[in-house]
C-alpha cells in the first residue's frame, strides 16, 4: 500500500491510498487534485472517506463520485452530498482489502468520526480529519472542549505507531504555540527543528505519529504538570478540572498569534 498526501486548496492535504490498481482518498475538498493523481498513477478510484461537513473536505465529493463510481462514507450526523453510506461509532468500512474502524470524535464539529485501520502493514493508519493535528487540535466550532478532550482521549489510546494523518499543513503554527505552552519540552524543540527543515524543503511534515503527538502536543498532554501550570499561569482558577486546563489551552490558542 502506497499513502500519499495531495496538497489541496491553500492548505489542505487529501489523503490518497492504493495498492498499484484501486485507491481511496480521504476528505477531498478538491477533486482536481484527485483525478490528477489518479491518471498519473493509473489507479480506479474505489473509495472516498469523509471525515466532517466542512467544504474544504468535502468539496470535490460530487464530481469525484459522478466521475468513478466510488462509493462514498461519511458520518451518521451531518449533512453530506448524498448518497453515501452514513457511519458512527463501532461501524467498519472495508475496501481495498482493509478494515477501517470509525471512530466518533466530536468537538470540531457535531458528527466528526475518524477511521483507523489496524492491520495495515508497516504501521496502523489513522485519518482523523480536523479532530487532532501535529502539535494541535480543530478549534471547537460546534462541540464543547469536554467533547473534545474525549475524543482526543479516544485517539490517545491508540497505539502509539500509528500514522497520525490530519488534514490541514498545521504544524510549524501550531508547533509556535505549543512552545508558548511548554518552552522547556527538549522533545518539542527537536520535532520543531525536524518540521522546519522538511517545510524549508518543501516536504509535508505529515503523517506524525501518536507516540510523537503524546511528547508534543499541548492538546494530548492537558494532564502534564507543565502543561497545567502554563493554563494556571494563563488562567487562574479556571483550570480546576481536566476540562478546564483543555479549555483554557484552546482558548488560548485561538487567541494566539
Amino acid at each position: 500500500m502506497t499513502l500519499i498526501p495531495l496538497p489541496a486548496l491553500s492548505d489542505n492535504y487529501i489523503w490518497l491510498l492504493h495498492d498499484g490498481q484501486q485507491a481511496l482518498v480521504v476528505d477531498p475538498g478538491d477533486a482536481q487534485p484527485v483525478f490528477d493523481a489518479l491518471e498519473r498513477e493509473g489507479l480506479q478510484l474505489q473509495a472516498i472517506l469523509v471525515t466532517h461537513h466542512h467544504a474544504d473536505h468535502v468539496g470535490g465529493v460530487d464530481a469525484l463520485r459522478n466521475a468513478t463510481g466510488a462509493r462514498v462514507y461519511g458520518p451518521a450526523r451531518e449533512r453530506i452530498p448524498e448518497p453515501l453510506t452514513r457511519l458512527s461509532q463501532g461501524d467498519t468500512v472495508d475496501t481495498l482489502g482493509l478494515r477501517f474502524d470509525v471512530i466518533d470524535v466530536p468537538g470540531h464539529t457535531a458528527g466528526h468520526i475518524a477511521y483507523y485501520c489496524a492491520d495495515m502493514d508497516g504501521a496502523p493508519l489513522l485519518f482523523c480529519g480536523d479532530t487532532l493535528f501535529s502539535a494541535g487540535c480543530g478549534r471547537l466550532f460546534e462541540g464543547t472542549p469536554a467533547q473534545m478532550l474525549d475524543s482526543l482521549d479516544r485517539l490517545a489510546a491508540l497505539p502509539g505507531n500509528t500514522r497520525v494523518c490530519c488534514t490541514h499543513e498545521y504544524t510549524l503554527s501550531n508547533l509556535k504555540f505549543a512552545r508558548a505552552v511548554e518552552p522547556g519540552n527538549a522533545d518539542l524543540i527537536h520535532y520543531a527543528r525536524q518540521c522546519e527543515a522538511l517545510r524549508a524543503d518543501h516536504q509535508p511534515t505529515l503523517p506524525s505519529t501518536l507516540a510523537q503527538e503524546l511528547k508534543i502536543n499541548p492538546f494530548l498532554r492537558t494532564r502534564e504538570a507543565t502543561v497545567i501550570d502554563a493554563a494556571l499561569a494563563h488562567a487562574g482558577d479556571e483550570t480546576a478540572s481536566d476540562v478546564g486546563v483543555f479549555a483554557v489551552i484552546r482558548q488560548w490558542k485561538n487567541e494566539f498569534r
